[in-house]
């Protein structure tokens, strides 16, 4: 799907700001279904509500954003296009950093996050034959296809899990270069399969069997890592009483 003639004749004036704009702006509104308001956006961006303001200008110039009053702003459909073409281009890199060149899942991020800005529409498809037409990029976050279209696995966080409940990792957050750097020493990587075999009470974290080892894990990283549950585990049929699954999904927390 082409872009509209509008952002054709605009795209000369896209610039890595714009681009990492759109793309902050897809993930807050895709983690809400909200408007995304300036104080958010300027939390997400590390900037001041001031200086939002005038990029959403800037945006709104250009098609990408509308403002809904008193509340935010969302994306225009060329806007959301564009948000995923720059994502397709991180999650490429990150994928060809990671496995072609062998760089650690901790440090391709902040390479991708320069190169996502200058990648031709050549290179990036290139880039995607080389390396089979990936579905995911090393943290398991979703690559959208050549038609910008991008298809979320249904998850949940493993904090909320209970003992006896079993699955497959399939996602983390990339924001946290020490998180990653945590897991990779651990061994555990997206794909694993896993069970949980107890959860100590009052917020304490979970233990947890990848492989042939244990691991205790909670707070911040039991929050960041998503999975997938295996549908006939015992505690989903069963649950301990007053237990209740949560089956609705929850964005990850990552920067691209």
């Amino acid at each position: 799907m082409p872009y509209s003639n509008a952002m054709a004749a605009k795209d000369l004036l896209r610039t890595p700001a714009v681009e990492d704009y759109s793309k902050a702006i897809f993930s807050l509104q895709s983690r809400s279904g909200e408007p995304v308001s300036t104080n958010a956006l300027a939390k997400r961006l590390g900037i001041t509500p001031g200086s939002v303001s005038a990029m959403l200008k800037k945006l709104d110039e250009l098609g990408l954003i509308t403002h809904a009053p008193y509340r935010g702003v969302r994306l225009t459909a060329d806007g959301r296009r564009l948000a995923l073409e720059v994502i397709r281009h991180h999650r490429l890199l990150e994928s060809f950093l990671a496995d072609l060149l062998g760089m650690p899942w901790d440090r391709v991020h902040a390479e991708a996050e320069v190169l996502e800005h200058v990648l031709s529409e050549d290179l990036e498809e290139l880039i995607a034959t080389k390396l089979g037409h990936p579905t995911v990029d090393p943290h398991g976050d979703p690559i959208p296809n050549a038609d910008l279209e991008l298809e979320e696995r249904s998850t949940r966080r493993l904090e909320s899990l209970q003992a006896g409940e079993e699955g497959i990792f399939v996602r983390v957050s990339d924001a946290d270069p020490e998180m990653l750097r945590y897991l990779a020493g651990c061994g555990i990587s997206p794909g694993d399969h896993f069970v949980v075999r107890e959860r100590q009470p009052f917020g304490g974290p979970l233990f947890v069997v990848f492989g042939e080892h244990e691991h205790a894990i909670g707070g911040q990283l039991a929050g960041a890592m998503r999975v997938e549950v295996d549908q006939t585990s015992p505690e989903l049929a069963h649950g301990p009483p007053g237990h209740r699954v949560r089956t609705h999904e929850e964005p990850v927390d990552g920067r691209d």
